[in-house]
């Protein structure tokens, strides 16, 4: 059995029973009943998630995974492929969005190169980044697959050996996605997963025209066509039009699920990789939260599939895993919510008369 295969065996729903107790709890707090409305919702959750009416939430991380992508050959974005490499830069020099919003919620940010058409050996061989590079960048999936299915597993048992690394050093994770071209790459992921047409949920990206846009539509329709990815066969969707940075995703979403612990899924590359991650393993979207809805239109068709309502809407596009810093301190607050308000009984307070 190979990493792939004994993490997809280790993954199991939320418990029924600790969700029950977590319930019971948060409907005697000493306020009117769930007036905290889904904060409560997501106290149940991390109950089910973790097996206690404790949850741990304190260490958090977010793995930023980077990757360029050969479809920005199409034209289909504004930015060159040379940003991808030079954003990493940023993020270990610590002057990114994503290190401002960590630092705001205390969560570290780990950034992983799962294929930048750079060489980043130095800042590896430094201990400032982790190397997964599968190759440099993907192929152009408008002429062929994005990758081997070998490829794609690779992608995704990185993501695996990244969380297992850190051990029992992180309480929640976060997920954060850097690549140009990357938008191009979720669309046809989103597309071909949820079934939505392609123009409903392809976006602007970096900030393309209306004549861009049509292109983009264009380029991934023709893409669509021609590889036919299986929508029952999530590594299947993920070689023929994904990203190693979506692969690496995945696999953080599936370690974490597989390790009992919440993952915070960021925009609309994040989700796209818990996309490819549920299709792989239905269960592991019990242990995903939605951090926040992003401008990019098929985000709410991917929440939808996933059945997830996110947790913010602040007409955000960055990615990185800014969302998902910003809603950890949302989930430190329901797990507080749980662990740190009485009950009625507890405080002694008069309950609300009934009639």
């Amino acid at each position: 059995m190979n990493l792939l295969e004994n993490t997809l065996a280790r993954i199991a729903p939320q418990d029924a029973d600790w969700r029950m107790q977590a319930k019971q709890r948060l409907d005697h707090l000493i306020m009117p009943h769930w007036a905290l409305g889904r904060l409560m919702d997501l106290a149940v959750d991390l109950a089910g998630i973790s097996r206690s009416l404790r949850p741990p939430v304190a260490r958090k991380t977010i793995v930023v995974m980077a990757g360029d992508h050969g479809v920005t050959a199409e034209g289909v974005s504004k930015y060159p492929a040379d940003v991808t490499a030079q954003m990493v830069h940023g993020f270990v020099a610590g002057m990114a969005g994503i290190n401002a919003c960590a630092r705001v919620s205390g969560s570290r940010v780990i950034v992983v190169d799962m294929g930048v058409a750079a060489d980043l050996g130095a800042l590896a061989r430094a201990g400032q980044i982790v190397d997964k590079k599968v190759a440099l960048g993907t192929a152009n999936f408008a002429r062929g697959p994005a990758m081997t299915r070998q490829q794609a597993v690779q992608a995704v048992e990185a993501g695996i050996e990244v969380v297992q690394s850190l051990g029992d050093s992180v309480d929640v994770f976060g997920t954060g996605d850097m690549g140009i071209g990357n938008t191009t790459a979720a669309t046809a992921i989103t597309a071909a997963l949820t079934g939505a047409a392609v123009a409903e949920v392809t976006g602007r990206g970096t900030g393309l025209d209306d004549r861009q846009l049509t292109h983009k539509i264009e380029v991934v329709e023709r893409a669509l066509a021609a590889l036919r990815p299986d929508a029952g066969d999530g590594l299947d969707v993920l070689a023929k039009v994904g990203g190693f940075e979506i692969g690496g995703i995945a696999g953080v979403v599936l370690a974490a699920a597989a390790a009992r612990k919440p993952v915070i899924v960021d925009g609309f590359i994040s989700t796209a990789g818990a996309l490819v991650a549920c299709a792989l393993c239905p269960a592991a979207r019990d242990y995903c939260i939605a951090a926040h809805r992003s401008q990019e239109p098929g985000h709410p068709a991917a929440h939808r599939h996933l059945g997830k309502e996110p947790l913010l809407d602040l007409q955000m596009r960055l990615g990185e895993g800014t969302g998902a810093a910003l809603a950890m301190t949302l989930v430190e607050a329901a797990q507080r919510i749980l662990t740190e308000v009485a009950t009625f009984d507890e405080a002694h307070v008069s309950k609300a008369v009934e009639g």
